[in-house]
């Protein structure tokens, strides 16, 4: 039995019932939990002690509901690589409800790979150890680089086989996030024709994330405005450590502002912003250098599906649209030149926007003309910036402009210190990776409990963790591709 002290709330059933689907999990043969964050647990104001026992296994897979809980697929539509898709939905996933955290929050119970939907498409709505596993890492390591995230509470393997190119161990991954609300939400909402139901998904963004938008003589305009900005700020974090989202589909884009959706991403080994390594994205739609300019191409989806609440006037209405959607740009121009200038150590505000995008431009290409490594040449600008170049130069020594760059930085006397917390010294390479996925795969949880401990503090050097700050060798990097593991 699931203790008493454990409830949840069905609001966004409530709330929102034309795009909420209820349903139950599929029942998991043999449930073995395989991975539990117990420091998010503990956030969540649950017993670690109580979700190991096999009634807490039970609650995580979806066999035993707490008090209040009411299952729902959800529905929403996206721009999946710029087609329009009007019903795509929780094809495997359910939201088993909200749990209200001892802070206060709410926040959405969620699982994925707990069976077929009424969304599911044909697809057998399971998933396998490797690709949860990977949503895990990645979303706690992105967690604890302070960029807005859902989470992994925990991986749980079902002791059923799932069926891709060979049989492979089944897995469900509990997900928590501020809600699952995507701007395919929207765009679905917008696609029953019924201006109640959308206005309905419009409040309830309002209500849950950005309750300031009310007080906004147009609320939805309010709302699409702290959209924008939360997206701006959230993909300038993203560039700034090397993050590449892989798919960045209109249905991969919170109304909060958290990422969401670690299905093909990666972390940037040497750098070059063509970069693509998802194995579907043979156009380079989502290159790494390409997501500012799609997160406003998908802001612009946004605003067409929100188009009615914005003005009776269509005309007027869009000129309202356009005018928010135009403050993306600067927005995240803002964004990202404030974290450059502390990934270069400049926090002098003498030292002027234009200096530190000089500067910054002038590093970029040093590192695209030499394929240097993004996360160890950025790091070892803080021994440069305490009178080491030796790191710094093993990267880029043989680049001619090096050394009057490093004159030009050193007159504004880099901060080594704001340095060191702007740029990590662990990320989730994608080597190591795959190396721990691997292993659990075949029933080995060791790397994976390493790399997990080395990711969750970036930012601090651990002894005997020197391999996780080294870039992969040349055979691997070659042709290196991620999947989405659908």
């Amino acid at each position: 039995m699931t203790p008493v002290t454990l409830s949840l709330s069905h609001d966004f059933a409530d709330a929102l019932p034309a795009l909420a689907r209820p349903w139950s999990a599929d029942p998991a043969p043999a449930p073995r939990l395989l991975v539990l964050n117990e420091a998010l647990a503990d956030e969540l104001g649950l017993d670690a002690g109580f979700l190991r026992s096999p009634e807490g296994v039970d609650l995580l897979v979806g066999a035993a509901l707490p008090e209040g809980a009411q299952p729902v697929a959800q529905g929403y539509a996206g721009h999946q690589f710029g087609g329009f898709s009007p019903r795509l939905g929780d094809g495997r996933a359910l939201l088993l409800g909200e749990l209200t955290a001892p802070d206060g929050s709410l926040r959405d119970i969620h699982l994925k790979g707990s069976g077929p939907t009424p969304f599911a498409r044909a697809g057998d709505g399971l998933a396998a150890v490797g690709p949860m596993l990977r949503e895990y890492v990645m979303s706690e390591a992105m967690h604890a680089l302070g960029i807005p995230t859902t989470r992994s509470l925990a991986v749980v393997a079902t002791g059923r086989e799932v069926l891709r190119e060979a049989a492979l161990p089944g897995a469900l991954l509990v997900r928590t996030a501020s809600s699952h609300l995507r701007v395919g939400s929207v765009e679905f909402a917008r696609g029953t024709g019924d201006i109640a139901v959308l206005r309905a998904v419009v409040d309830y963004a309002i209500a849950r994330h950005h309750p300031e938008a009310a007080d906004e003589d147009v609320p939805a305009l309010g709302l699409f405005r702290a959209v924008v900005a939360a997206q701006a700020d959230l993909v300038a974090r993203w560039m700034l450590v090397g993050f590449i989202h892989g798919v960045m589909n209109t249905d991969n884009m919170t109304l909060s502002g958290e990422t969401i959706d670690y299905g093909p991403c990666a972390f940037l080994d040497a750098y070059d912003p063509a970069t693509v390594y998802s194995s579907i994205d043979t156009g380079g739609r989502y290159a790494y250098g390409n997501q500012p300019y799609i997160a406003e191409w998908n802001l612009a989806r946004l605003a067409e599906a929100m188009l009615p609440l914005f003005d009776d006037d269509l005309e007027r209405a869009v000129e309202l649209a356009q005018g928010v959607l135009a403050e993306f740009r600067p927005r995240f121009a803002e964004a990202r030149a404030a974290g450059m200038r502390r990934k270069l150590g400049l926090a002098d505000a003498r030292v002027s926007d234009e200096q530190v995008e000089a500067l910054a431009g002038d590093f970029h290409e040093m590192l695209e003309r030499k394929r240097a490594d993004y996360t160890s040449t950025f790091r070892s600008l803080s021994a440069a910036g305490r009178g080491d170049a030796a790191g710094l130069e093993a990267s880029l020594g043989a680049d001619p402009a090096l050394a009057g760059w490093l004159d030009r930085w050193r007159v504004h006397a880099p901060d080594a210190e704001v340095m060191d917390a702007a740029n990590p010294i662990y990320v989730p390479r994608n080597h190591l990776v795959e190396e721990a996925l691997a292993a659990a795969t075949a029933g080995n949880l060791e790397p994976l409990g390493w790399l997990t401990t080395v990711l969750s503090t970036p930012f601090t050097e651990r002894a005997g963790a020197e391999r996780y700050a080294q870039p992969a060798g040349p055979d691997f990097a070659a042709g290196y591709q991620t999947f989405c593991g659908t």
